[in-house]
């Protein structure tokens, strides 16, 4: 070993043995925090010993609880120029001013059900799909985000005209899994935390002035109703390059007179058909819950397989967008009166449509609609037109189905727990005669279970006993 690598090793051992020393002494302090912290715990342990128990479930009720979302639209909205405003005017007129803005800004928040999580100086935060969770929240984010753009230049033309602007705007969203914590009682507020929160703030931070940048995600959800462009790539610790999009404005087919800001009808009803999913969901889980218990034919499975004849007589029929949507609504809801009551129950159905569906934006014609074609499922059918057709075909549509048999028999066992029915030779005579002067209304239910009709009469003939 020459002197140069003695002396190099030298050099390693006393550079290794410097870095142990350090070691020693870090872990030298944190035994010595851990010993505090253990001591903090055994003081505040001695104190709760010593409360009344009524005073411990008052601090178990205050505790905040934390809820899982696995699909929110996480929106950082910073309010560009407020340093610049500082500087040029007085405080309250600078507050005066941020603070109409932020008041709009709840206001559009609220409009698109978005919930807002807080306020940081000049940081607008907020999030879709919290507290009630929904399909459509990246959609509805991104509208907001526009809203929120669009007022700001309105607000600033007003304010000092369109060449001397102030404020500007960034924006940032991202959708994704996140946890909520909820506190309060009288006014509930979330907060919100996890990667998605982080991400979208990254992504507002390299936002540009007046722009609206979306992850990759959100991107895949919205980009059939907005014009995007290819932004860049975010750096993201672990995962890779996120890649980012900015948005330019709604698709021209999608927005009045091709503006870009204001959606137009068919906006409306491509959001409507999404949304609908969300209204599905809580009118199943309603049947689900609340349908007695005797119902073996009236039940959830017999409304998914409505709804899902609907749409396919529908698109046969030629139906556009906006009544395939009302034909889905109404055969959602042309069973659900059964929560209130067997009788009557295409009337309770619509009760529970003119309360539930204003909420998501239907209108009070197309709610009319929806109505006219629910009633027109009760027996004998006389559908008035295509629509009310293609729902009376929907909901008889087993009589031409090859389980015919087994699908008839709950409706049997049904009507006969609540004695409406007799003998099962009772009710196969009552089937002949019904089936034999039934009749489907539309081409495309003609020409798939018409033809099997005969033979489900020849088979229930066979099975009479007198």
């Amino acid at each position: 070993m020459t002197l140069t690598d003695s002396e190099e090793l030298v050099r390693r051992i006393a550079k290794l043995a410097k870095q142990n020393q350090e070691l020693e002494e870090h872990i030298k302090n944190l035994q010595k925090e851990n010993e505090k912290l253990l001591g903090e715990i055994e003081k505040y342990k001695s104190r709760a010993e010593k409360l009344p128990s009524g005073d411990l479930k008052e601090g178990a009720e205050k505790r905040e609880q934390s809820l899982k979302f696995n699909m929110a639209t996480v929106l950082f909205a910073d309010i560009h120029g407020f340093s610049k405003l500082v500087e040029g005017m007085d405080s309250s007129t600078v507050m005066d001013e941020l603070d109409e803005i932020l008041y709009e800004f709840d206001r559009i928040a609220e409009k698109y059900k978005i919930e807002k999580i807080k306020t940081i100086g000049d940081t607008y935060m907020c999030a879709g799909g919290i507290p009630v969770k929904n399909i459509t929240n990246p959609v509805d984010v991104v509208m907001a985000a526009m809203t929120m753009r669009n007022h700001l230049l309105d607000f600033e033309t007003a304010k000092r005209g369109p060449e001397n602007r102030i404020w500007d705007l960034k924006i940032g969203i991202h959708t994704g899994p996140v946890t909520a914590t909820v506190s309060g009682k009288k006014k509930i507020s979330y907060d919100i935390k996890g990667d998605t929160v982080n991400t979208a703030s990254r992504i507002e931070a390299v936002s540009e002035k007046g722009s609206i940048l979306i992850s990759v995600m959100t991107y895949e959800l919205v980009k059939e109703f907005f014009d995007c462009e290819y932004f860049g790539k975010l750096p993201v610790k672990y995962k890779g390059d996120l890649q980012m999009y900015e948005v330019k404005g709604l698709k021209k087919e999608f927005s009045l007179d091709g503006d870009g800001k204001t959606p137009n009808e068919a906006f409306r009803i491509k959001f409507g058909l999404i949304q609908f999913t969300d209204i599905q969901e809580i009118i199943l889980d309603k049947l689900e819950k609340e349908l007695p218990s005797f119902l073996f034919y009236h039940n959830v499975k017999h409304t998914v397989d409505v709804v899902t004849e609907v749409e396919l007589i529908g698109w046969a029929e030629g139906c556009s967008d906006e009544e395939i949507l009302l034909l889905k609504t109404a055969a959602l809801f042309h069973d659900a009166g059964h929560t209130v009551a067997y009788d009557n129950h295409e009337y309770h159905g619509t009760v529970l449509a003119r309360e539930m569906l204003p909420a998501y934006n239907y209108t009070p014609e197309q709610i009319d609609r929806i109505c006219e074609i629910i009633m027109a499922t009760r027996l004998p059918p006389k559908p008035k037109n295509l629509l009310e057709a293609i729902i009376c075909d929907s909901d008889l549509d087993y009589l031409g189905r090859s389980d015919f048999i087994p699908v008839s028999n709950t409706l049997y066992e049904e009507l006969k727990a609540q004695n409406k029915i007799g003998t099962l030779n009772d009710w196969n005579k009552l089937q002949v005669k019904f089936i034999s002067g039934h009749q489907y209304f539309t081409k495309t239910a003609q020409s798939l279970r018409e033809v099997n009709k005969q033979q489900q009469i020849e088979r229930i003939q066979s099975l009479i006993t007198e």
